[in-house]
């Protein structure tokens, strides 16, 4: 009987033809693993179902302008009950910045998905006043106000085909004119048992049978003929249901590339990634190296009265961006009066540098010109992209553009298949969010399970 190769004491006087052999074998793997095709996840037809998950992805999804991964929406697509001509979702009734706006128009489009529904209308955003931030219910802008039309359009098409994508309600055929849609609630559909209105919906694996019974039972009691391409039924959401879908039902896979579909428009990524540059210098001017802290500032006058105070922000930030030895941090906020009072105590208490967007524009004039031609949401998004460039982030909890900065970032920690942000604690090594975390609907920790890095 032979002996074991791996365990022989005789293995170092076997003929010299046998190691030679053993060391081809050991660099052809090696090379073949450096082919992305053979070593990508998902790519290898070789891959050991039993050995865990496929490696993590080369690409990093907590980048803003990341690469949209098709296939975990395609297979939810593919999966859906059945495609019906004539039903047709507007997902336009939103309000507010990036992170309400960006997460309704994603839970929307998941609803419709279930709904078997053959043609969404381009949402459109709805905008808030200057002057009064507290004002979100002011004139819609296009899909192009935040996002990449084209790579939407795009990835959509090549993911699910199966939908159509209207430039407005005007083009839905055979669509009255003036149009009329039908307003559901998604969770109202369910029997939720007392639960708290805010929480999110338990009913999502039953909601297309749902749905279905309120199109039979609408078109028995009005009388209506049944959906088809020649008569469509419109449907649009109540206001509120942005935070609404149990992300995570559809899989790790699904949750971490779904958000990839809402890019920003080309203009502001550019403008985003200079300021980034701008800030790497700053940083390295002031520290000696190109590593900065992230902050975000939730006190504007919209800010919620229950939210952490200016105070408990600042003083919670700079201790621990001091403690990490930063000398230099990014600030993003709308409130001019209290940044200044943050750089002072910054400088004072340990150091360190803190700079604003505009700050860091001072001295590139056509940059400056083209973040002040933007709206106070849309500038919004230059310190979204720059906080998701930052070498860690501060935020509040539960600020949606805090929460959603942090949940892109920890896409970084394992890729696509990533893990659910820990609610509370110490964050993932990335980012970290003060805030309550006692009450599940009071301090709305609801948010963490139904936000779409």
């Amino acid at each position: 009987m032979g002996r074991r190769l791996t365990s022989s004491p005789g293995f170092l006087a076997r003929p010299r033809g046998v190691l030679l052999t053993v060391c081809l074998i050991s660099l052809a793997t090696i090379w073949l693993c450096r082919l992305p095709k053979m070593c990508l996840y998902g790519e290898s037809s070789q891959r050991d179902p039993n050995v865990g998950p496929p490696a993590r992805p080369s690409v990093d999804l907590s980048k803003a302008d990341a690469p949209f991964i098709s296939w975990p929406l395609e297979r939810v697509c593919k999966e859906s009950t059945t495609w019906t001509p004539g039903i047709v979702f507007v997902c336009d009734n939103n309000s507010g910045g990036i992170g309400n706006i960006r997460n309704y128009i994603l839970t929307c489009f998941r609803y419709a998905i279930d709904a078997g529904a053959t043609g969404i209308v381009l949402p459109r955003i709805r905008t808030r006043s200057e002057k009064d931030l507290a004002n979100l219910m002011l004139e819609y802008q296009g899909f192009d106000y935040f996002f990449d039309e084209d790579h939407f359009r795009q990835s959509l098409k090549t993911a699910c085909p199966q939908i159509t994508l209207y430039a407005s309600t005007d083009d839905i055929p055979h669509a009255p004119v003036p149009y009329r849609a039908e307003k559901i609630t998604p969770r109202n559909f369910g029997k939720r048992g007392g639960c708290d209105k805010r929480e999110l919906n338990k009913h999502t694996g039953r909601f297309d049978k749902q749905f279905w019974d309120f199109i039979k039972n609408t078109t028995e009691e009005f009388h209506l003929p049944p959906p088809t391409f020649q008569t469509p039924r419109i449907i649009r959401f109540t206001w509120g249901v942005q935070w609404d879908w149990p992300v995570f039902r559809d899989g790790p896979e699904f949750v971490a590339s779904y958000g990839g579909l809402l890019r920003f428009r080309k203009d502001i990524l550019a403008l985003g990634y200079r300021v980034v540059t701008y800030m790497r210098q700053f940083s390295d001017d002031h520290g000696g190296y190109t590593a900065f802290a992230g902050l975000h500032l939730r006190t504007e006058s919209d800010a919620l009265s229950r939210w952490p105070k200016f105070d408990a922000q600042s003083g919670a930030y700079l201790k621990q961006a001091g403690g990490m030895d930063f000398k230099a941090a990014y600030l993003a906020t709308g409130n001019k009066t209290e940044a200044r009072k943050l750089t002072t105590a910054a400088e004072e208490q340990y150091g360190m540098a803190v700079v604003t967007k505009h700050e860091l524009l001072e001295e590139h004039p056509s940059d400056l010109a083209a973040l002040e031609a933007l709206t106070w949401d849309q500038k919004a998004l230059i310190d979204f992209i720059v906080l998701l460039e930052c070498n860690y982030f501060l935020g509040v909890s539960p600020s949606s553009f805090s929460m959603n900065v942090a949940g892109k970032r920890h896409l970084k920690a394992e890729g696509l298949y990533t893990r659910p942000w820990r609610i509370g604690g110490d964050g993932d090594g990335r980012s970290w969010l003060i805030g309550s975390y006692e009450n599940y609907w009071e301090d709305w920790l609801f948010m963490f399970e139904s936000l779409w890095p």
